[in-house]
C-alpha cells in the first residue's frame, strides 16, 4: 500500500522530498560526536508527530507482545510510513525471527532493529547481512559483564541498561554509568546508547558523565506506560541540544 509524499500535522505541512534520507538519519544518530535522544515506547500517530516536531532523532517501538508498550505493525503501519525520513524509527524486538524483522524493515516500517532478548551473534550477523543496521541491548549487572559485549562488536551500537534476569524491553532502574564508561574504553569506536532510569533531571549528568552517543528513554517522558509527556520530552531534547 502507498501513502502520499507529503502531508500535514496541524500547522506543520511535511514535504518527504525535503526530508533526509534513513542513511543520513543513522549517520547523525549514531555518531559519537556528540549525543542524541531517542523516545522509546511510541505507541500513538499524535506521540509520534509530537516527536518531529520537537526534533527528537529517534523514535522505537515496541513489537514485543509481552511489553505494556506493545503494539502491533499493523496498528503502527500507517504513522510509521509517514514519518518515515523525518525520524529514525526503530523496532525493538524480543527473541523475534529474522525474517519477522526483516520483513517489517523490507515494508518499510522500521530502519534499525533494537534486539532486547536473547539473540545471538549469528542472529546479529544475519540481519547484518541483509542490510538492516542493529542496535544490541544488553543488561550489565556488573565489570564481569562487559565480556559478553566483545561478541557483538559488529552492531551498529550497543544499548547499556540494568541487567534484571528475566526482564525484557528496559527496566527503568538506574544503570551504573561507571560500567558505560568502562564498556567505552574497551570499544571505544563502538556508538553507545545509554539507558535505564534517565529522566530530564539527570539527563545532563548522565551525558557528561558518559558522552554517549544517544541515551534512550521511555517511563522517563511519560505520563503513563506509551503515553508521552511532551513537557519531558521538550525538556530532555533541550539537554542533549547544548
Amino acid at each position: 500500500m502507498f501513502f502520499p509524499l507529503a502531508f500535514a500535522w496541524g500547522r506543520v505541512s511535511v514535504s518527504m522530498s525535503a526530508m533526509p534520507d534513513s542513511s543520513s538519519l543513522l549517520d547523525s544518530f549514531f555518531s559519537t560526536q556528540r549525543c542524541a535522544l531517542k523516545i522509546c515506547g511510541v505507541t500513538t500517530a499524535i506521540d509520534a508527530r509530537g516527536l518531529v516536531d520537537c526534533g527528537v532523532a529517534a523514535l522505537g517501538v515496541n513489537f514485543w507482545p509481552l511489553s505494556k508498550r506493545y503494539i502491533s505493525p499493523d496498528d503502527a503501519s500507517l504513522w510509521l510510513r509517514e514519518v518515515r525520513g523525518a525520524i529514525l524509527r526503530v523496532g525493538v524486538f524480543v527473541n523475534a525471527s529474522n525474517d519477522f524483522i526483516a520483513e517489517l524493515h523490507g515494508q518499510g516500517l522500521i530502519d534499525v532493529a533494537q534486539l532486547h532478548g536473547d539473540e545471538s551473534p549469528a542472529d546479529l550477523h544475519d540481519l547484518l547481512g541483509r542490510g538492516i543496521p542493529c542496535i544490541k541491548a544488553m543488561g550489565i549487572r556488573d565489570a564481569d559483564d562487559l565480556g559478553q559485549l566483545n561478541d557483538y562488536q559488529a552492531a551498529s551500537a550497543l544499548l547499556l541498561d540494568t541487567a534484571a534476569p528475566g526482564v525484557y524491553g528496559g527496566t527503568g532502574a538506574t544503570f551504573d554509568w561507571s560500567l558505560a564508561i568502562e564498556a567505552q574504553f574497551r570499544l571505544p569506536t563502538m556508538p553507545i546508547l545509554l539507558a535505564g532510569g534517565i529522566t530530564p533531571e539527570n539527563a545532563a549528568a548522565a551525558i557528561s558523565t558518559v558522552r554517549p552517543a544517544a541515551i534512550d528513554i521511555a517511563s522517563g517522558a511519560e505520563i503513563s506506560p506509551g503515553v508521552k509527556d511532551f513537557a519531558k520530552v521538550k525538556a530532555l531534547q533541550a539537554v542533549v541540544s547544548q
